[in-house]
């Protein structure tokens, strides 16, 4: 298993020990993490984590690299939601935080 798809587990075992309503799941087929049934953040097929912050995020204002998600060759971007690399793994625990909180409200 990929250091990336390790700290992804990771985080679920975390997420859904805390939470009861937190889940594994899917996501474009790839392994998410869901809240009653909504996906908040999964492991994209580039490794990198994705996050479902809200359309009010701004990139820019963290402390490190995040983009747009966008899975698509001739569409734009899916509406908040961003993608962060592993060589920012560090944050993507917080980020996991964020956006369940976000999915909360």
């Amino acid at each position: 298993m990929h250091p990336e798809e390790q700290e992804f587990y990771r985080l679920v075992e975390k997420f859904s020990a805390e939470h009861q309503e937190i889940e594994q799941g899917k996501m474009m087929g790839s392994p998410a993490i869901v809240y009653r049934g909504k996906v908040f953040a999964f492991l994209s097929r580039q490794n990198n984590m994705v996050f479902k912050l809200g359309k009010s995020c701004d990139p820019s204002s963290y402390s490190f690299e995040m983009k747009e998600f966008n899975p698509f060759k001739n569409k734009g971007p899916l509406s908040g939601w961003y993608e962060v690399s592993f060589s920012a793994s560090q944050h993507w625990e917080a980020l996991t935080r964020e956006a369940l909180s976000i999915i909360k409200s």
